[in-house]
């Protein structure tokens, strides 16, 4: 049986650790470039696999070495910044239709970005916390994938406005410096800690 208290908090808790975090940033920038619901697709599915993990590991998950964790997250970051600093302008290139876009490509892009970013974030720590402080994995894991998947679809849909907005080279070039320095603020955490 689902307490819908547990889950409305864990809900609460986890939505606002999750709203600043690295991932509405990298939701809004897969959301600029590929059609919405492909990338949602990936990320929810990712989301979801963190919250089992986090739920079935409880606190567990605490246990691993975060050095190593911030490493990949900082590599991660700077290939990202690398590519979209590189990628031809929109005028150089011809910017691809949703329609000409594989849901398996754009979904699995965005799986996989939150997949290794998120691994060991505090949202999956504090979902293990949770669950393991209320015994409640089912009421725990929902409240939790629900606040991640609204933070991703905020971040995704966020994108798509800001782009009828700014100009998409502006966006990406801003997204780059900011996925530069989550990059070099990872790798330094990782050597530092």
């Amino acid at each position: 049986m689902i307490s819908l208290t547990v889950t409305a908090v864990v809900f609460g808790v986890v939505f606002l650790a999750e709203l600043p975090d690295k991932t509405a940033l990298a939701g809004l920038v897969l959301g600029t470039r590929y059609r919405a619901s492909y990338v949602f697709a990936g990320v929810a599915a990712a989301f979801a696999l963190h919250v089992v993990l986090a739920v079935a590991a409880g606190s567990v998950l605490t246990l691993l070495p975060q050095q190593i964790v911030q490493a990949l997250t900082g590599v991660l970051f700077l290939g990202g910044a690398a590519v979209l600093l590189l990628k031809k302008s929109e005028e150089e290139e011809e910017v691809r239709k949703p329609e000409n876009q594989s849901f398996w490509k754009v979904s699995g892009a965005g799986f996989m970005l939150i997949l290794v970013a998120e691994f060991g974030d505090l949202t999956q720590i504090m979902t293990a916390n949770l669950a393991a402080r209320y015994d409640d994995p089912l009421s725990v894991g929902l409240g939790a994938v629900l606040a991640l998947w609204a933070v991703a679809g905020i971040g995704i849909v966020g994108g798509k406005a800001l782009m009828k907005k700014v100009p998409l080279r502006l966006i990406t070039q801003i997204a780059a410096l900011v996925m530069l320095a989550l990059g070099l603020w990872s790798l330094w955490e990782a050597v530092t800690g």
